[in-house]
């Protein structure tokens, strides 16, 4: 594989955890309620994820344990910022660090240990293409998940009737509710979507990119996330480019310590990605980009009777 291969398929390998991350706040947000909890659910779902995949060999099984724990800690931020009506951003940063202390005080007999590790699954025919074939179509099964929620996403909230009643209750619930739209409920069920997307995002750092379980897997990669959101403009399609802009800043230290590239030092390009994030952040914010959030974002809804 040359160079350029090597570093897109480094570049889709870092960015897939936080893509997905990213997507689950997209669609909470876009239903109006913020979730700051991204980094506590995605390292319970990296934990929860390991240990089952550790217990069971069953990759399938591990995956999908990762993101129901993600949905169940959603739905606990849901019903104190949705049913009780909590400060949104206090309730998300309480989950954060719920699921972090968790994370670490249940993991701690199982640092080091080797769980299971889910390879890649190449698709035929396309995984021999020249140049680019085995970097983008040799990858591991959730890299292609994680694209095609990306598009399913789009779809879902910009051509179907469901998408519609979610983006209507992120901007003006009471005008949704007065339509008839079931706003509770969609709510509820955009932030556990949401929150099953996170938890899918944990399992894909403990099963895939970096098989096994440690104390900050995730890196941070949570609160990412939620800045490219904001930066994204609230759409998938503009998530799937931040997360790659991300991957692909991550993937320069791995391709600089694989290759002998040291033209910058090693300790800048680890802290470029963070750095270059909120960076960018600002500058789409001083663009406006914050205009584009959904109005009734962060506002609990209580109907009238």
């Amino acid at each position: 594989m040359n160079d350029f291969a090597f570093l897109l398929s480094l570049t889709l390998k870092s960015s897939m955890a936080v893509l997905l991350a990213a997507q689950g706040e997209v669609l909470s947000e876009r239903a109006g309620v913020i979730n700051l909890g991204q980094e506590g659910m995605m390292l319970m779902g990296a934990f929860i994820g390991y240990l089952v995949g550790y217990l069971t060999g069953n990759a399938a099984l591990a995956f999908a344990a990762a993101g129901l724990v993600g949905s169940l800690l959603a739905c606990l931020h849901g019903f104190f910022a949705i049913r009780l009506g909590a400060n949104q951003l206090l309730s998300g940063i309480a989950l954060s660090i719920l699921g972090a202390g968790l994370a670490n005080f249940m993991g701690r007999g199982f640092i080091g240990k080797p769980g299971l590790r889910v390879g890649e699954w190449p698709i035929p025919v396309l995984s021999d293409l020249p140049l680019v074939g085995k970097a983008v179509f040799g990858q591991n099964a959730l890299v292609y998940v994680a694209v095609a929620v990306t598009v399913v996403m789009w779809f879902a909230l910009s051509r179907t009737r469901w998408g519609l009643t979610v983006r209507a209750c992120g901007e003006n619930p009471t005008a949704a509710d007065a339509m008839g739209a079931p706003v509770v409920r969609t709510r509820f069920t955009a932030v556990a979507l949401g929150g099953f997307l996170s938890g899918m995002a944990g399992g894909y750092l403990s099963l895939v990119f970096t098989p096994g379980w440690k104390e900050g897997i995730s890196a941070g990669q949570g609160w990412i996330a939620v800045a490219i959101v904001i930066f994204s403009g609230w759409r998938p399609l503009g998530a799937l480019a931040g997360a790659l802009f991300f991957g692909f800043l991550s993937a320069l230290q791995f391709f600089s310590q694989a290759t002998g590239y040291n033209v910058v030092p090693l300790y800048i390009l680890r802290i470029l990605p963070y750095v270059l994030t909120i960076l960018t952040l600002s500058f789409a914010a001083a663009l406006g980009r914050r205009g584009r959030a959904p109005a009734g974002l962060g506002k609990p809804f209580f109907r009238e009777h």
